[in-house]
């Protein structure tokens, strides 16, 4: 007679919902006047930290594309929402606003977008959670989410009622992505009924809480990312204090995944929970055009007539911005006095480029070099040799630890994003209360934004119910992935 085998657990279905722009202290007040009951329940049973950082720069196609891959942009070669390609001699824009997407074409902007950010720009190098699940055998979902790149090929939607707006913008071209992926309308991998008006802004965490209800009560996941982006619009055009409402309107869709289920505990039965943000929002009181703080430079422009006689490229994300030197056999000679004009401009904290294979930062406090592979370690375990004016970064060593309360990880951060190929030569992050008027020339004055280097951008919430959170000093948005695989018992190399 056969040995009796014993029965292995399977683990439990897991939803990984990303609330765009969740600040802490506003998840904390709107569960506290009682506008998040969903949030609620997850953090009476659930594990919360409230200190996850984000990317450098903390904008949203970098930090989502660390939320899928485990990396950085050293790492998955995002970079920021507006960069200039290199390699084709063109600006990128991933949406600053919608006066930034007709500057640069509305078909360009959201070809970008939509296929060239994970079919192109998204390094293969990296796996996706999408591609790691999908090779292992598992059920993967993407609602609307920046990156979604995956195993399973994908043709634009036949169904959708905004068919013919999707083909007069070039949207005909299939993609790979998630098992089960919408998109905007624009990609469905079945029919459910729910429609997100093409993605506007106040219809999309409706649209992710109806095709997730769906997804739930039809079993068609073993691992869901459940995108939640309308506390971001919302957060931009009211401020970060304004958030209430909107979490309130993420909960709904929260709540709606597990109504469907049976309720929460029901919910909580079959499926375990990741809540986080990609980043946090700060309060904006006055704009900065870059390229009128650089009059003495001839600045590429989105439709220049003349660009081969551009000596710079300049990239505006939010709080935080990068500027190219477009000549690369001048790039040594230009660098320092890119550096020394930027130095000068009101609403500029730092500044950071490459040297001599270390990385260099200047602050109105002093210049500091550094590179990995000193005895100082970080509260993630990275050693660096630090040179210069420690109070550049706000730097505290003690005992052989080096850490910034004010720029949380901040060599970790700037590194990464300076070792990224298509970043530029000179990466700017903002002081509080500025934020860089992007291409289209808008900017959110009187509202909320993000994007800098600095705390109050980067502390975004990690909650986890139904799975275990292993010991770590600080949380970032690069853990996130492994902390899927491992749920799962899937092999996180390569």
């Amino acid at each position: 007679m056969a040995p009796r085998r014993e029965a292995v657990a399977r683990p439990k279905k897991l939803v990984l919902a990303v609330i765009d722009s969740l600040k802490p202290d506003m998840l904390d007040r709107a569960v506290d006047e009682g506008h998040a009951p969903a949030l609620a329940a997850l953090l009476e049973r659930g594990t919360y930290i409230r200190n996850c950082l984000s990317t450098f720069p903390s904008v949203t196609p970098v930090a989502s594309a660390a939320i899928a891959t485990g990396g950085g942009p050293g790492d998955h070669h995002i970079p920021a929402m507006n960069w200039y390609h290199r390699g084709e001699e063109r600006y990128v824009e991933y949406g600053s606003s919608m006066a930034a997407t007709r500057a640069f074409g509305i078909v360009r902007s959201l070809y970008d977008t939509v296929y060239n950010m994970n079919l192109a720009h998204l390094s293969r190098a990296r796996r996706t959670v999408y591609e790691h699940l999908d090779d292992a055998g598992l059920r993967t979902a993407c609602t609307t989410y920046l990156i979604y790149r995956g195993r399973t090929r994908h043709d634009p939607s036949g169904a959708s009622v905004y068919r013919r707006i999707a083909e007069a913008a070039q949207f005909r071209h299939p993609v790979y992505g998630a098992r089960e992926l919408f998109y905007a309308d624009l990609f469905d991998s079945r029919g459910t009924g729910c429609t997100s008006a093409l993605g506007m802004p106040g219809q999309r965490d409706r649209h992710t809480g109806c095709v997730g209800a769906y997804l739930v009560e039809h079993d068609l996941f073993d691992f869901l990312l459940f995108s939640l982006p309308d506390n971001d619009t919302h957060s931009h055009k009211v401020g970060p204090e304004g958030q209430v409402r909107s979490i309130g309107d993420a909960d709904a869709a929260l709540e709606r995944i597990m109504h469907v289920a049976g309720g929460v505990d029901a919910f909580l039965d079959e499926h375990a929970v990741i809540v986080m943000s990609d980043h946090s929002q700060t309060a904006i009181e006055e704009g900065v055009n870059l390229t009128d703080a650089l009059p003495d430079w001839r600045v590429l422009t989105p439709a220049d007539p003349a660009p081969l006689e551009a000596e710079l490229a300049v990239c505006p994300s939010a709080r935080s911005a990068m500027v190219y030197v477009l000549d690369e056999a001048r790039r040594e000679e230009l660098v320092p006095g890119v550096v020394e004009d930027l130095a000068e401009v009101d609403g500029v904290d730092l500044l950071a480029w490459s040297e001599d294979g270390d990385a260099v930062v200047r602050s109105p406090r002093g210049t500091l070099r550094f590179r990995p592979g000193g005895e100082l370690s970080d509260l993630r375990g990275g050693g660096w040799m630090v040179e210069g004016d420690e109070g550049a970064l706000r730097l505290e060593v003690t005992g052989g630890r080096v850490t910034s309360p004010t720029y949380p990880e901040a060599l970790g951060r700037l590194w990464s994003a300076l070792r990224c190929p298509h970043s530029g030569d000179v990466l700017i992050s903002a002081e509080l209360g500025f934020e860089f008027v992007d291409w289209g020339g808008a900017d959110h004055v009187g509202g909320g934004s993000h994007g800098s280097l600095h705390r109050d951008d980067s502390e975004g919430v990690l909650l986890a119910c139904g799975l275990e959170l292993p010991d770590r000093e600080q949380w970032s948005l690069a853990d996130v992935t492994p902390l899927v695989l491992d749920h799962f018992g899937v092999p996180s190399a390569g």
